[in-house]
């Protein structure tokens, strides 16, 4: 616990032990998209429906149930549970069948996390971690085990099948199975604390970096119901809800409501993700995870005192003091019980505060749009928190009509907030995600949004090159409409972070290149015909089907006198330092052996008047510039390819092209080459 006396002069510098967040990715009731679930968030909607009678009677739900008035018709349901690409992970379709539809989707989502962090977990140089969770098995009980005779399996012990399921379905395997479907070699760990789960995952994993056992983390979670298109059973007393709402903080608040998801993050330590230009979504300042002991009603019970202790612990260990934070995602289940408790634990943290506050703290719940995703809610939380940060904005928490007066919320810096608004702050924003288990395991994250970058100051100007690759040309089509989708509703997505990100994911048969200039030229490009080769001043080209990249070589030619214009190149020398380096190196070369400016004359910046009205002007015509510079370009062209991946497996050129093939080949180094252009 922190006192006042803890606290110094409020600092905006982020600790040494701040970890970035650089990937997340999900697939949530009624949004298969970490994109479509903050659009749902943004406006209001419920994720949760009412199922119908035909549908519960497919799913095998009985005319008994159906007619019982406590049966409540009400589910949050994900799509395409049933759905895997078996092939893409290695696997034969008998496999993907016994594999339990939570481990299935871990998969997929632990690799689109990796997409959006824009790393290939093979070509990472480092090790990657894993922090995953999941609920017990209701698609080994319901679909794989529900057929077969008890007594039998009473006495048969462990058959090399059932040894097999329970690699398949149980919770101990979705961390180790990630690892060994992607080869990573960091710490990978089953984390089970009920609800709380997933984001205890996301602390250990931070404490995982922080001590150097890896450098690259995944964290995240898994909860999909088995039986999945079916209500539940309502009691008195119980934690559901009877209304089929969950209404956290309202007056009206009955239980909470089950919902399925998947989610994951990937992590790194901030200045490592500094250094290497990683896109950052927010940054986890501090977390802390305890257990309330025995010190409560029942063993399923919250306690007061454990909660608000790892919330001030939390605090701490970022650094801040609670009246900096304007949002907290609280555990917000909607339940008579764990409500009051939960405000009554944020007051208690909140109360060591040194400052004064100027504005509310806003607390909300993701659980009244999507229900509570069990060891999935956790990440599913900060996720949400993120979105907020990066959009610099608090979504509605829905069903919020007045405040339960258990809370007492006019004795508490917290206000509940039923509408989208801004977040307005001068500061850096703060925000802090609670998750208490069952069993009494909580934790508490503080985040904060990502520091400004020179590329999010000032974005480089300048065309930029789109990479995407996919096994099949249907999928492939798929990912450009997916990304053209993204560019004409994300406003703020910066051109070069998308070409960084896209450039660093793997690289499959089917692939497509294409050089944009801008968002809205990118949207139209993706969206024109596959074979429409140019757009503007965009290019577009793609691989056919079926050419493994393997048996694709990349050879180098270089054209000789003939082609040189006075301003070629001069936006790559603007924009590109790997380019503006080697020109300058051979620029000095030439000026040492022939006494020439090649900077001035190759763009017009000076020396003679020269015309720049394009190819084969004057100005360039004499061969004592024009062999000189494009000698030049060609050089700093090659090493700016080079830089981007690109190794030539053959050089050729015509004329003072072949001295540029040969500079590149070893043949002798820059300076001998300059001397004998010269």
């Amino acid at each position: 616990m922190t006192t006042d006396a803890d606290y110094t002069a409020e600092s905006n510098e982020l600790p040494l032990n701040a970890i970035a967040v650089i990937g997340m990715a999900g697939h949530f009731p009624g949004a298969n998209s970490v994109t479509k679930f903050w659009d749902n968030l943004r406006g209001g909607e419920e994720s949760v429906v009412t199922l119908s009678e035909e549908a519960l009677t497919a799913a095998g739900v009985s005319a008994k149930t159906l007619a019982d008035p406590a049966y409540v018709r009400r589910a949050a349901l994900l799509d395409g549970i049933d759905e895997f690409d078996a092939e893409y992970f290695g696997m034969t379709p008998y496999t993907a069948r016994m594999m339990d539809p939570q481990q299935r989707l871990f998969l997929q989502t632990a690799w689109h996390a990796f997409e959006d962090s824009g790393y290939d977990p093979a070509t990472f140089d480092g090790a990657i971690g894993v922090f995953a969770s999941s609920t017990a098995s209701g698609y080994l009980m319901h679909n794989l085990m529900s057929h077969r005779d008890p007594q039998k399996l009473v006495g048969e012990g462990i058959t090399v099948e059932m040894f097999n399921l329970v690699l398949l379905n149980d919770k101990d395997y979705p961390a180790t199975r990630v690892s060994h479907q992607f080869n990573l070699r960091g710490p990978s760990l089953a984390v089970q604390t009920a609800c709380s789960s997933s984001l205890v995952a996301v602390h250990l994993a931070c404490q995982s970096l922080l001590s150097g056992e890896c450098d690259m983390v995944l964290a995240g979670a898994a909860s999909i119901r088995v039986p999945h298109h079916v209500g539940y059973g309502y009691e008195p007393g119980g934690m559901v809800s009877q209304s089929g709402h969950c209404r956290p903080f309202d007056a009206h608040s009955d239980g909470t409501i089950f919902g399925s998801g998947v989610a994951a993050v990937v992590l790194k330590p901030l200045q490592a993700a500094l250094d290497d230009g990683d896109r950052i979504h927010a940054v986890i300042r501090g977390s802390a995870i305890n257990n309330d002991g025995s010190v409560k009603m029942t063993y399923a019970a919250p306690a007061l005192a454990g909660q608000a202790e790892v919330i001030a612990e939390a605090h701490a260990v970022a650094g801040v003091d609670s009246s900096t934070i304007g949002f907290v995602e609280a555990h917000g289940t909607g339940t008579p019980l764990g409500d009051p408790i939960e405000v009554e634990a944020l007051r208690q943290a909140f109360e060591v505060s040194s400052l004064d506050r100027s504005e509310p703290c806003v607390l909300g719940s993701v659980k009244s749009n999507i229900g509570h995703l069990d060891a999935a809610s956790g990440v599913t939380g900060l996720i949400k928190t993120i979105l907020c940060l990066k959009n610099k904005a608090i979504p509605p928490t829905l069903h919020y009509t007045a405040p339960n007066p258990e809370l007492h919320l006019e004795s508490t810096p917290f206000v509940v907030q039923n509408h989208y608004a801004s977040w307005e702050s001068e500061a850096p924003r703060r925000a802090g995600v609670s998750s208490f288990g069952v069993g009494g395991t909580n934790a508490h994250v503080v985040v904060e949004e990502a520091p400004q970058t020179s590329s999010a100051v000032a974005a480089p100007s300048g065309p930029q090159v789109l990479l995407l690759s996919a096994r099949t040309a249907e999928s492939l089509q798929d990912a450009r409409a997916a990304l053209a989708a993204e560019f004409s509703r994300d406003q703020h997505l910066l051109l070069p972070d998308v070409a960084f990100t896209l450039a660093g994911r793997r690289a499959y048969e089917v692939r497509m290149a294409a050089v944009v200039a801008d968002r809205a030229d990118a949207a139209a490009v993706l969206t024109s015909l596959p074979d429409k080769q140019e757009h503007d001043n965009a290019s577009v080209g793609q691989c056919p089907q079926g050419i493994s990249p393997g048996a694709n070589r990349v050879a180098f030619l270089f054209p000789g006198q003939g082609a040189q214009h006075v301003g070629m190149a001069r936006g790559l020398y603007d924009t590109e330092p790997v380019f503006r380096e080697n020109f300058d190196r051979c620029a000095a070369g030439f000026a040492q052996e022939l006494g020439i400016d090649l900077l001035a004359e190759v763009f017009g910046t000076g020396g003679q008047e020269r015309s720049d009205s394009g190819k084969g002007t004057a100005g360039l015509e004499p061969t004592d510039l024009a062999q000189p510079a494009l000698f030049t370009v060609e050089y700093a062209l090659a090493q700016l390819t080079m830089s981007y991946g690109v190794t030539p497996a053959a050089l050729a050129g015509h004329s003072i092209g072949e001295l540029v093939a040969a500079a590149l080949a070893g043949v002798f180094d820059l300076p001998a080459a300059i001397k004998v252009v010269s």
